[in-house]
């Protein structure tokens, strides 16, 4: 504000004495008011040069240096020369920031991908023009769907449900598998983080190769074993003392053929990645056949309920649908005290239908229910090997479920119970002709 009192008190002096000259010079003629004005219309033709030359600077200030001009042009001048070096200086920073960036982003061993709202790519580093055959400045502006058109990544891309990556194989040559993956950031621009997973593929699939080829040598010599058992322990002439260890081999050698008839499953159902077909299936009737398998065990949950309160039917693999809904009906009797219950329900709404599993056991601590359905994990180990429990058959229930674009949900309460559920899409349920009363409650 100084300065500009200055300027101010400068401009009015020089005024002031223009004036005045004005009335000197137009006294001896007799003529004031032409004396003045003649010299404040000189005054202001010197303020409009000052004004062009300021003017044709700022034009050229690249090359120019500042014109010499005093007053409040010249603090005009000094205040643009001021922030003409700060822009400058901060062009600069961000010059070097930029170029920084750029920098650090082409080492990252991964892709980058920035996409607007409407999925076009706005930039991309040199490792994703690299795994995705992306060429700069031809795909700019174009829609990354367009350029990399695997149904997975499509789906993935319109989904919104960005918590998991979208795995694909791409390129013609040698497999090649990536791992996409949108990160949601700023006013609806996006993140498509692109790596290289074929190693990782490649070892997955030998593992799975491996336990597939394994547990199917192993099923032929397991079940010779268990016939032998068998007919000695139906022979009258086995010593008595030796029974004992004859039981307990015997249930040693039925759990291992149960981790074996498990993992053959598992690994069929990896194999598969095509969605499951689909043929009507009575949950009812299927529910009902559960129900008694359960009544039919020697350790077994008090009460064992079965409500169905629709009639719609469920479309999908039966013979997978039966495996994944024996599995959750199994692990709740096992894991049920003899005083406790287990209800079974099946039910159509708008969203689709849903199976749920509930029992009174011991409950699951919240830590545990995330990695439930991996391969061979168990919440007690101890107690898991006591019941037979082979720690697959979670992971079953998943990718059946996956195979019909169902999902899993689990809900426990440590000391009261659980509750295991299977949500199925609207495309998977189905309604007869003539709609049935709904079926009462079985005990």
């Amino acid at each position: 504000m100084s300065l500009a009192f200055q300027a101010l008190g400068f401009a009015a002096v020089r005024l002031t004495g223009a004036v005045l000259l004005g009335l000197l010079i137009g006294w001896p003629l007799g003529h004031l008011f032409a004396g003045v004005a003649l010299v404040v219309a000189a005054y202001l033709v010197w303020q409009l040069i000052d004004l062009f030359r300021m003017d044709w600077w700022v034009q050229h200030r690249s090359f120019a240096d500042p014109p010499d001009i005093g007053g409040a042009w010249g603090n005009v001048i000094t205040q643009l020369v001021r922030l003409h070096r700060r822009k400058r200086f901060h062009k600069q920073r961000f010059i070097q920031l930029l170029r920084q960036i750029q920098r650090s982003t082409a080492a990252l061993p991964d892709g980058v991908v920035i996409l607007n709202g409407e999925s076009e790519i706005v930039w991309f580093n040199r490792m994703a023009a690299l795994l995705l055959n992306l060429r700069r400045p031809a795909d700019l502006g174009l829609r990354v769907d367009n350029l990399v058109r695997q149904p997975e990544f499509v789906r993935y891309l319109s989904g919104g449900q960005y918590a998991n990556p979208a795995v694909i194989r791409y390129g013609t040559g040698e497999a090649l598998y990536l791992s996409l993956q949108i990160v949601p950031y700023g006013e609806g621009q996006r993140l498509l983080l692109v790596r290289d997973v074929s190693r990782q593929m490649r070892l997955e699939a030998m593992r799975k190769d491996f336990v597939a080829n394994a547990s199917h040598e192993l099923r032929s010599p397991l079940t010779v074993i268990s016939g032998y058992l068998e007919t000695l322990s139906q022979d009258p002439a086995f010593e008595s003392d030796l029974r004992h260890p004859l039981a307990e081999m015997r249930r040693q050698a039925e759990r291992m053929t149960a981790i074996i008839r498990d993992l053959l499953e598992l690994s069929r159902l990896e194999a598969t990645d095509s969605e499951a077909q689909g043929e009507p299936i009575d949950v009812g009737a299927l529910l009902q056949t559960l129900r008694q398998d359960v009544l039919t065990r020697p350790d077994r949950p008090r009460e064992v309920r079965v409500r169905v309160d629709s009639d719609g039917y469920l479309i999908g693999n039966e013979s997978e649908i039966h495996s994944a809904f024996f599995n959750l009906v199994d692990n709740a009797a096992k894991y049920t005290p003899a005083e406790g219950s287990i209800e079974m329900r099946w039910w159509v709404d708008a969203d689709g239908g849903h199976f749920t599993v509930e029992d009174t056991g011991l409950g699951i601590q919240p830590e545990h229910i995330p990695r439930l359905t991996e391969r061979f994990y168990r919440v007690d180990p101890g107690r898991s090997r006591s019941t037979g429990g082979s720690g697959l058959g979670l992971a079953i229930v998943r990718h059946v479920l996956q195979r019909h674009g169902a999902a899993l949900d689990i809900q426990s309460t440590p000391g009261t119970g659980s509750v295991f559920g299977c949500h199925f899409p609207p495309s998977r349920v189905g309604r007869p002709a003539a709609a049935p009363e709904v079926r009462a409650v079985s005990r």
